[in-house]
């Protein structure tokens, strides 16, 4: 399900971010908002996405317990991609992904979001091929996830291109 962008979004990630900061102190290395609900006016599937950068997601006992005490729940490990762990919220629709410090997936889930804020046609591109993709019936989330993979493609493709071109660039003078 897919609704209109929420207002309340970003205040929800703020009351989320400052939970895991107060729960895990400087072992969140950085809480970032990502997916689409980061997106200012995007359509998404009413669930905040966290992106938590800890100094290794491997040593669970550095975060796993703080957060579980704070009333996170480890729903998933991928411990074969780049260490990845998902929690769960307490109270809000929230997935948590952990990653540490210089994963790809990281960085790609910023680099998305950073170009579909940035660039109102792929963002209107992105929320277009979404909503014709949620009107089909899918086996799993990853279907769907994965119907999406060649426009995320796309957009990330454009992304890189114009980083490179603004690293490239000549400052002014």
């Amino acid at each position: 399900m897919i609704v209109e962008a929420d207002p309340k979004w970003p205040y929800l990630f703020q009351r989320e971010a400052d939970r895991i900061r107060e729960a895990l102190g400087a072992t969140a290395v950085s809480v970032e908002h990502v997916g689409s609900t980061a997106v200012p006016g995007l359509c998404a599937k009413p669930c905040v996405d966290v992106l938590l950068t800890v100094p290794d997601p491997g040593e669970e006992e550095a975060y796993v317990p703080p957060l579980e005490r704070a009333g996170y729940a480890v729903a998933h490990r991928e411990p074969e991609a780049e260490g990845h762990r998902l929690l769960r919220g307490p109270d809000v629709n929230t997935n948590v992904h952990v990653y540490g410090p210089g994963a790809a997936e990281a960085e790609r889930l910023l680099l998305f979001r950073d170009r579909l804020r940035a660039d109102p046609a792929d963002r209107e591109h992105y929320a277009q091929v979404k909503t014709e993709l949620v009107q089909r019936r899918w086996e799993s989330v990853q279907a769907y996830a994965d119907a999406k993979a060649d426009t995320v493609d796309e957009i990330l493709a454009r992304a890189r291109e114009a980083r490179a071109r603004a690293s490239t660039a000549a400052p002014a003078e």
